[in-house]
């Protein structure tokens, strides 16, 4: 029978959780998802675990946060004047907001918290710091 290698073809299905059992994505509702094995599609330790499994065959794989999204970094926090944003335009928690800095570069961050003075917001990964586990089954391999 044939392994999934570096190179080729695996369609996956999965269910990844994290350590208090929340499902943070599933291939339930979009279907299998499609991948060559090497090519950058998944984190490189998801890759490696599905290396040498076979079409059928079902495996837990856990991968560390650095593994994963990487650690929550502290640089990725920051907090920005209210007067910079828009009069009028209503901020709060939870809003995602692409933010322009300097040279031209882009990130989406999330807004954590409100004030009159400040607005602090959070460029990490939402899952950026934890352990991620996926119930994963190699569905076929061309």
């Amino acid at each position: 029978m044939t392994q999934a290698a570096i190179g080729r073809t695996v369609t996956i299905s999965y269910i990844g959780t994290l350590d208090n059992g929340r499902i943070f994505h599933s291939t339930e509702e979009q279907g299998p998802l499609t991948v060559t094995i090497g090519t950058d599609q998944l984190f490189p330790a998801l890759e490696r675990a599905i290396v040498g499994m076979r079409a059928g065959e079902v495996k837990n794989i856990v991968l560390s946060a650095e593994e994963a999204y990487g650690p929550r970094r502290q640089e990725n926090i920051i907090q920005v004047p209210r007067h910079t944003f828009p009069a009028g335009k209503e901020i709060i928690v939870g809003q995602k907001l692409s933010i322009e800095f300097k040279g031209g570069e882009s990130r989406i961050m999330v807004v954590t918290a409100v004030g009159d003075v400040e607005v602090t917001l959070d460029g990490n990964h939402p899952l950026a710091g934890l352990e991620l586990t996926f119930a994963l089954k190699v569905e076929q391999m061309e």
